[in-house]
């Protein structure tokens, strides 16, 4: 779902903050959190590009509570038809070429910035929420907020929400030199019981069958990052074999409630070297060590990235 890179100096436009001394107060969080609730229990629809290294997107999503359930639809607007849809705690894809296909979820989250549907509460714990001041987005007047990690270890945001409904109209993600990696704004929006209408088709559609994702065992590795950011867990951990090749892959899943990554071992014949690749949101950071190929991957800044890799230690086989 991605086009080429064009026009983004004219679509992103220039930012400029209002005059007022950043500061984070209890009020700015809760602020945050309401904008967690109301994109989850607000009958809406958005009209938005998304803007990433790789290309822009024109989309559109919808978003109503009929009964006690929630109903969304998030829906490419130019090329082929490329569509996703919620009904209550099942989405469902369809993509040209593909067989559609339905996961487990509490939304749609493709497209969409995770920090709209994030726990605050939490997040409070290790990032700094700091009010910027107001502005316009879409003609409407917005509360802009901060969202900083205390330890500066990982990337930032900006977020613009409408003061009278405080769904999001703008989110900017920023690296730690503030370059902007994508960013999401709102062309127009509709809140409102006329939304459902549109939506109540979705309530009797035969949806496509349920992917079940096997457990997974409680696998025990000999290895483990001795450092990670603050507020960072791990959610779950495999061991696997690649397709086609003989090689077993050990992982584990980390997240702090906002930024996710994985840190993967495989034996390896390479000799020793050190390499990584950054795609906008995504670093890949690979060395290799006594053997083994040790890599992270995720939506980390590379060098927190590097640092997480340095740190992994290998108990001694028993």
């Amino acid at each position: 779902m991605k086009q080429f890179w064009f026009a983004v100096c004219v679509l992103t436009g220039s930012l400029v903050y209002p005059s007022l001394a950043p500061a984070q107060t209890p009020a700015s969080g809760a602020l945050l959190q309401q904008m967690n609730s109301a994109s989850q229990s607000l009958n809406y629809e958005l009209a938005f590009i998304s803007i990433t290294k790789q290309g822009i997107e024109s989309l559109r999503y919808r978003h109503v509570i009929s009964g006690k359930q929630p109903l969304a639809q998030l829906l490419q607007m130019d090329g082929p038809r490329r569509e996703i849809v919620q009904r209550g705690s099942d989405i469902s894809y369809f993509e040209p070429g593909l067989e559609p296909f339905t996961l487990s979820g509490q939304h749609i989250v493709d497209s969409l910035p995770s920090i709209v549907f994030s726990d605050f509460a939490q997040l409070a714990k290790y990032y700094d929420f700091i009010s910027v001041g107001r502005t316009r987005i879409s003609d409407r007047p917005c509360e802009v907020i901060r969202v900083v990690a205390r330890d500066g270890t990982r990337y930032s945001y900006i977020v613009w929400m409408d003061e009278a409904t405080k769904l999001p109209l703008r989110v900017d993600l920023l690296d730690r030199d503030g370059e902007t990696l994508e960013q999401f704004r709102v062309i127009s929006f509709v809140v409102g019981d006329e939304v459902k209408g549109v939506l109540q088709g979705l309530e009797k559609a035969n949806l496509p069958p349920l992917l079940t994702i096997p457990p997974s065992d409680d696998v025990s590795l000999n290895w483990q990052p001795n450092w990670l950011p603050g507020g960072v867990k791990e959610v779950s951990r495999s061991r696997r074999n690649l397709p086609n090749l003989a090689v077993p892959i050990e992982s584990r899943l980390y997240t702090d409630g906002l930024f996710s990554f994985s840190v993967n071992i495989n034996p390896t014949q390479s000799p020793t070297s050190e390499q990584f690749v950054r795609q906008g949101r995504r670093t890949v950071q690979t060395e290799i060590r006594d053997g083994k190929e040790i890599t992270v991957v995720g939506e980390l800044p590379p060098s927190t990235a590097k640092r997480i890799a340095d740190s992994v230690v290998f108990k001694a086989a028993q």
